[in-house]
């Protein structure tokens, strides 16, 4: 049965085939495109179905009707088309989000730089009120020239370790003096903002807090990365608290938690302490 139809179908289209060329080779009325359109694609039609008989005909497997090899290439191009539209869509995302993330960034990093600017100024101001004077005057034992004074002969690795060896004995006194001497005599060494730490330390045993703050600030200026600077941070901290600025004492703590996170546990804790002891907020 299923070849009968096959047949009937073959005849059909030959039948159409042969009178294909009399159609083509009749006169077109040039008004009448309608009818070159319609006459254009009956011989399309024609050329599928042939091609379809001829592929049952002779494979005896399915037919797959394809469309015409130039509407398949616009398909085709189409689909690509649509592809590239879409990729360009996402990449329009892609830049816009980046875009933002860059301005959220750059946002960031100038507030960052303000928020610098406006601690550096705050200690400046810090350091020029503890400059003032009504600031306590040197040591009346250095004055005099106590035994503690290093000798003029001294290098400024000999002075400081002398100067240390005295805090480490207990005499703060001597200590405190050879300490200011170092950081008069060589303020340009790589000891000195270290000797500022030490000498903060030896005036605020003696409760001198306000020169301990000066010596903390000076000594902390530019945030070294330094293992003695965690606690000098919590000491200026601290010897703000004394002279009654909290307020200055817990922006110091914060930069704290900022600037050193990988401080040792113990100098957090006197942090966690002074900051309970100040009431700050953050």
């Amino acid at each position: 049965m299923t070849l009968r139809r096959l047949a009937l179908a073959s005849a059909a289209v030959l039948t159409l085939v042969s009178v294909t060329p009399a159609f083509a080779q009749t006169p077109i009325d040039p008004l009448d495109a309608r009818d070159a359109r319609r006459l254009d694609r009956m011989e399309q039609v024609m050329r599928e179905l042939r091609s379809i008989v001829f592929q049952g005909r002779d494979s005896g497997k399915p037919v797959v009707v394809q469309p015409a090899e130039t509407d398949y290439q616009l398909q085709e191009v189409t689909r690509r088309i649509a592809d590239l539209e879409q990729a360009l869509t996402r990449v329009n995302g892609q830049l816009e989000s980046t875009n933002h993330e860059l301005q959220l960034a750059r946002r960031d990093a100038e507030a960052l730089k303000r928020d610098n600017k406006a601690l550096a100024d705050r200690l400046s101001g810090l350091e020029q009120q503890q400059a003032s004077p009504t600031a306590e005057g040197p040591s009346p034992d250095l004055a005099g020239g106590s035994a503690g004074a290093p000798s003029s002969v001294q290098t400024p690795t000999e002075a400081f370790a002398a100067a240390r060896q005295m805090m480490l004995g207990g005499d703060y006194t001597g200590a405190e003096g050879a300490f200011r001497d170092f950081v008069d005599r060589y303020d340009g060494s790589a000891k000195a903002p270290e000797a500022r730490y030490w000498l903060g330390k030896t005036l605020a045993a003696r409760g001198a807090n306000a020169d301990a703050a000066q010596a903390y600030i000076s000594a902390i200026r530019g945030w070294p990365a330094t293992g003695w600077a965690p606690d000098a941070t919590v000491e200026l901290a601290r010897a703000l608290i004394a002279i009654k600025k909290p307020a200055d004492a817990c922006q110091i703590l914060g930069e704290f938690d900022r600037r050193y996170p990988k401080a040792v546990a113990a100098v957090k804790g006197r942090a966690t302490a002074a900051r309970t002891q100040a009431k700050c907020t953050i």
